[in-house]
């Protein structure tokens, strides 16, 4: 897969991203993959600073910044018109920020996913609303340091189930990714453009500064996230199951994850532990005794 990959570049130099920035790398290699026949809807989020508001921008396909709760309603609109023009060859694909769909934008998303509209979803979770000032968002984890949970974030919060909700619209297409995996990342990329229907992607993406971290660690977390089954990376097969697309030969004990990062600094042993337990409890269900994966 990798030596198919175009050396075309859609989201160029220039751009605002924070080093070690996962959005943006991530952003990047989707854009490869999807192509120039790709049209963005962006609610607000990093990215959207990102890459630069109206008269300039660093992305070379066409692109709508729309207000935070309406992005996939937009993209509904969008996949319209061009049903109008006869246009099938261009993919509509939203990106946006775990704020964006976890929380704010979830009501769009469940209608557009019962309506089978036709478009990508691509939610890049960086475990907070890091755009403005690192907020606790449903989907940071249990334990974290954000600004609005100074000491972390208890431990009897669990991040949302997005994966679930999604599941349970019954999309076209559904996956778990990170640009950590590269193959991974762009063989599910190129999968969700070939298919039609509610399609939804959710990518981890390392935030240095929200999760205080090194920005040359970047990867490296994300990697950790993989190893220890913190971020499983899951595909919907045909019979509408989940099925793990990696399994770690042996799974990373989880304070390697925790202890690179600087939000988890108030935990204790005894919390790790916990964690580990759930974690280890969660990914069992995704393997059987033959190495098969579903659920």
């Amino acid at each position: 897969m990798l030596w198919n990959v175009t050396t075309a570049e859609y989201l160029h130099t220039g751009h605002m991203a924070c080093p070690g920035c996962g959005a943006s790398l991530s952003l990047r290699h989707a854009l490869k993959m999807l192509g120039e026949q790709t049209i963005v809807v962006m609610p607000a989020c990093c990215t959207s600073i990102i890459v630069g508001g109206q008269p300039t921008t660093a992305v070379s396909v066409p692109l709508i910044h729309v207000p935070f709760a309406t992005a996939a309603a937009c993209a509904s609109g969008v996949r319209r018109a061009l049903l109008a023009q006869g246009r099938q060859e261009v993919t509509v694909m939203v990106w946006a920020g775990d704020g964006g769909t976890f929380d704010i934008g979830l009501q769009a998303i469940s209608g557009a996913a019962e309506r089978h509209e036709d478009f990508l979803y691509v939610c890049y979770d960086n475990e907070a609303y890091m755009n403005t000032g690192i907020q606790r968002s449903s989907a940071t984890p249990p334990g974290a340091w954000t600004t609005t949970t100074p000491a972390g974030k208890e431990l009897e919060y669990e991040k949302k189930d997005i994966i679930s909700i999604i599941k349970a619209h019954r999309p076209s297409y559904l996956a778990t990714a990170t640009i950590a995996y590269p193959e991974d990342f762009m063989a599910k990329f190129a999968k969700a453009k070939k298919l039609s229907g509610f399609r939804f992607l959710h990518l981890l993406a390392a935030c240095p500064a929200g999760w205080k971290l090194d920005s040359s660690a970047s990867l490296e977390v994300t990697r950790l996230a993989v190893e220890t089954g913190m971020f499983p990376l899951l595909e919907q097969n045909e019979d509408n199951e989940l099925q793990l697309t990696y399994v770690p030969k042996t799974y990373e004990p989880l304070a390697s994850y925790f202890r690179i990062q600087g939000r988890y600094k108030n935990l204790t042993d005894e919390q790790i532990n916990f964690l580990q337990g759930e974690v280890r409890w969660r990914n069992k269900k995704f393997l059987t005794e033959k190495g098969e994966t579903c659920v």
